[in-house]
């Protein structure tokens, strides 16, 4: 089984993630990993954490000449902010350390801040919102790459546009091939495929920078060149869409997932919602007149690109703070300020695909088994042709 776990807080020293169940002998890019990691601290409107931190990824162990080994891959993310924070949280406490700390005693609404101390009984929610942070998905997106670099061994690709940040929308589908090459610039604004409405985006940010707000938005994955088959209708947690929507939900500030066209759908007749079926009898291949259905029926996919949605709110941390209540005096106050960004609609279309890229390698893995790549792809050679001769 694919699996994956992080370590680390927002301010510590370093990201810690461990990965087990890839095969041996998939080939490992630390130039594509990197890439993906700068693609995570990129698009208007991040704040300053983003000058300070350059993320490489650190492989420690399950790679090795270039390529896995089938042991747990172990990566380190160094954090550049930590030689601020050296004082403030220490490993092991000493005398004094106390006046060093940064205490965080008015909740801000909308994060986790107040469940988590009533939760864990903290006086204040540092220790909350250090591991709460979204600084943690760094480590998502380094398994991510892995997982995408295992994929594309078989013709599969995960990439991400933003849809709309604020009440500034995308009104038309976008191609995979516009897509693709928004992937391939050096400079990221929002991830829009179109210019007029990117530069309808950044107004967004610009208004919400300058009275001292933040704004969220909808992004959406997609993962192209995906074969039939992949999940399961058997079992109610073998569903891929089911599994999907948990991984973009886990994402920090997630608050919908939209598969396909869902709510559209959800307001049109069954009749104009529904993907033909067609046959081509030279290539021997179904195909469909639509994907409303975002590529998956019945928990599996169809053959057809995999298309997921996200709706990020907008951050918690505000510049101009809200209300909140002091949690040592009880006496109304107002809310904590950290760090942070206005907009992050870009980067968690990132983060998003590395979610996507995992749970789809892992259902692969779980059709086609295999300890060595070369297994795996005599596998999937194997159901290929079973589909091919149908």
């Amino acid at each position: 089984m694919l699996r994956f776990e992080t370590a680390g807080e927002s301010h510590g020293e370093t990201l810690t993630t461990i990965l087990t169940g890839l095969p041996a002998g998939v080939p490992i890019s630390l130039d594509f990993i990197d890439r993906e990691l700068w693609r995570r601290q990129q698009g208007y409107g991040r704040g300053g954490r983003m000058k300070i931190e350059t993320d490489k990824a650190h492989v420690i162990s399950g790679v090795r000449h270039s390529k896995t080994i089938g042991s747990p891959i172990a990566i380190l993310l160094q954090n550049r902010d930590w030689q601020n924070w050296t004082e403030a949280l220490p490993v092991e406490d000493a005398a004094g350390s106390d006046g060093a700390a940064k205490p965080v005693k008015q909740p801000r609404p909308g994060h986790a801040d107040l469940a988590g101390v009533l939760k864990y009984n903290f006086p204040d929610a540092r220790y909350i919102l250090e591991r709460a942070s979204a600084r943690e998905t760094t480590c998502r997106v380094a398994v991510g790459a892995f997982a995408k670099l295992f994929l594309a061994e078989f013709g599969i690709s995960i990439l991400s546009h933003v849809i709309a940040v604020g009440d500034v929308a995308l009104e038309r589908d976008a191609q995979w091939e516009e897509i693709e090459s928004l992937a391939k610039k050096d400079e990221v604004l929002l991830n829009c495929v179109d210019p007029k409405v990117e530069k309808r985006m950044k107004a967004v940010i610009d208004k919400a920078y300058k009275t001292r707000d933040t704004r969220g938005g909808v992004f959406e994955v997609v993962a192209h060149g995906l074969p039939v088959g992949l999940g399961s209708h058997i079992t109610w947690d073998s569903r891929l869409d089911g599994r999907l929507a948990q991984a973009i939900l886990s994402m920090q500030a997630v608050k919908g997932v939209e598969v396909g066209r869902g709510m559209l759908a959800a307001m049109s007749p069954g009749s104009k919602v529904q993907d033909t079926i067609h046959y081509d009898k030279p290539k021997k291949t179904f195909h469909r007149g639509s994907n409303f259905a975002g590529g998956l029926e019945g928990g599996m996919t169809n053959g057809q690109d995999v298309v997921v949605r996200g709706y990020i709110k907008p951050i918690s941390t505000l510049r101009k703070p809200l209300e909140s209540v002091d949690l040592e005096t009880r006496k109304p106050a107002m809310a904590s300020y950290e760090r942070s960004d206005i907009a992050v609609v870009p980067a968690a279309g990132v983060i998003a695909e590395a979610m996507v890229a995992l749970t789809i390698a892992s259902a692969f893995l779980e059709k086609f088994g295999g300890d060595s790549l070369g297994e795996t792809k005599r596998n999937f050679e194997g159901f290929q042709d079973q589909v091919q001769d149908y």
